[in-house]
């Protein structure tokens, strides 16, 4: 069964810095793409960032140049480095695996528990 472990979020001042960090599961065998999704209260949930492995980073419109999404293959860990934060950021935000599990040739979509970012004064 795999799992996605989220941590790193909490209540942060506008214009400052959080760091989330992903972990999944060593029961999947292969990444192909890692993300991270968030959700404000009221509103659909929404891309922050995503990268396909081999691939280019996307990034939604409102993160450019604030965000950054990298990754730790060895240790099937994604991170979202979060600068300059806005009250606007203010959501819970889900980590996003795309993999197979051990055994299995299917390819699917795993997610993690989420974890709130607070952005206010």
């Amino acid at each position: 069964q795999v799992q996605l472990v989220e941590s790193g979020g909490g209540l942060v001042q506008p214009g400052g810095s959080l760091r989330l960090s992903c972990a999944a599961s060593r029961s999947i065998f292969g990444i192909n793409a890692m993300g991270w999704y968030r959700q404000a209260p009221g509103k659909e949930r929404e891309l922050v960032a995503r990268i396909v492995s081999g691939g280019t980073p996307n990034y939604a419109d409102s993160v450019k140049g604030r965000f950054t999404i990298s990754r730790d293959n060895a240790k099937k860990t994604v991170y979202l480095e979060m600068n300059s934060l806005q009250p606007e950021d203010t959501a819970v935000y889900y980590c996003y695996m795309q993999g197979t599990a051990w055994g299995k040739i299917s390819v699917t979509d795993y997610w993690g528990q989420g974890t709130q970012v607070t952005v206010s004064s």
